[in-house]
């Protein structure tokens, strides 16, 4: 019987070396240029030019400089609050892109956990079903919330109600395709025991595949909650509620430091989200290791 593989005598092994070494190189070589022309073709189709860029930065400068305010230290206070004048409706706009975030990812996430079972190969009860649940999550997470919200704007009229409705759809989609591979790569001893103890196929879900992919779920909505801010933040231009449609207007108006008094607030509730966010995965995560050992 004979075998294939690497010669023994030190000859024969340096020139085999040698030829998988330049066959490996030569495939380095071809992958890169592919690359290159690729990113050649992509920088042509969108008409990336470098002198263009130059050219305009410094006028990306100039708007930078035209959107700050002017805040003086010895009139400090009545700078702030001449900067600021329009808190209170900011906040409460803030408060509504907050709620449009939170809501959509609440129930969108209950959606996509319940799909996300149908959608793992592994754990599927039908075969078609499964395609059918992988499909629905490909529809939700390829159309972007800003034409969901302009569907339902259309739909259900302007208001906070297309937002929640734009940002549910796009996050079943989403993370539900991010839950059905954490699925695909659990331990099916456990769902296996629970089926030989005459479980029927919900329990077995719930007793034994979301335990194990329940820290992986809670990291990922939290992550969602965090896009999903910031999309609820833009949604507003099409007229689907939040702050998207005060930071537009001001945009369209040129009230400059409007713009940069608003973006500030973002900035901070997408930082206390952040940071608040990360507390709890490391929770979170830290205590499903300790549960796993």
């Amino acid at each position: 019987m004979s075998t294939t593989g690497p010669p023994h005598d030190p000859e024969s092994f340096a020139a085999h070396h040698a030829r998988l070494r330049r066959r490996q190189t030569l495939r380095n070589v071809a992958i890169g240029a592919v690359a290159l022309v690729v990113l050649w073709g992509a920088a042509r189709v969108g008409e990336v030019d470098p002198a263009q860029f130059w050219a305009g930065f410094p006028r990306l400068g100039n708007y930078i400089s035209d959107i700050l305010p002017v805040i003086r230290l010895e009139h400090f206070g009545a700078d702030v609050s001449e900067w600021m004048w329009g808190l209170d409706r900011w906040l409460a706009l803030i408060l509504d892109t907050l709620v449009i975030a939170v809501l959509g990812t609440a129930l969108g996430g209950a959606l996509a956990l319940s799909g996300s079972f149908f959608a793992a190969r592994n754990l599927a009860p039908y075969e078609w079903l499964g395609a059918i649940a992988r499909r629905i999550h490909e529809i939700g997470r390829t159309v972007p919330e800003i034409v969901y919200a302009l569907i339902f704007v259309y739909a259900f009229g302007i208001g906070p109600f297309a937002g929640v409705l734009a940002i549910i759809l796009h996050t079943w989609g989403a993370l539900g395709k991010l839950t059905a591979e954490a699925n695909e790569n659990i331990d099916m001893r456990p769902v296996e025991a629970a089926y030989a103890c005459g479980c029927n196929w919900a329990t077995s879900m719930r007793l034994a595949a979301f335990p194990q992919i329940a820290p992986n779920f809670l990291s990922y909505a939290l992550f969602r909650l965090e896009i999903n801010v910031r999309a609820a933040s833009v949604l507003g231009i099409v007229g689907a509620g939040g702050i998207g449609q005060e930071l537009y207007l001001a945009i369209r108006r040129f009230e400059y430091t409007d713009v940069s008094a608003i973006l500030l607030l973002l900035i901070i509730l997408v930082a206390i989200i952040d940071i608040t966010s990360e507390h709890l995965r490391h929770m979170v995560i830290g205590r499903g290791a300790e549960v796993r050992a």
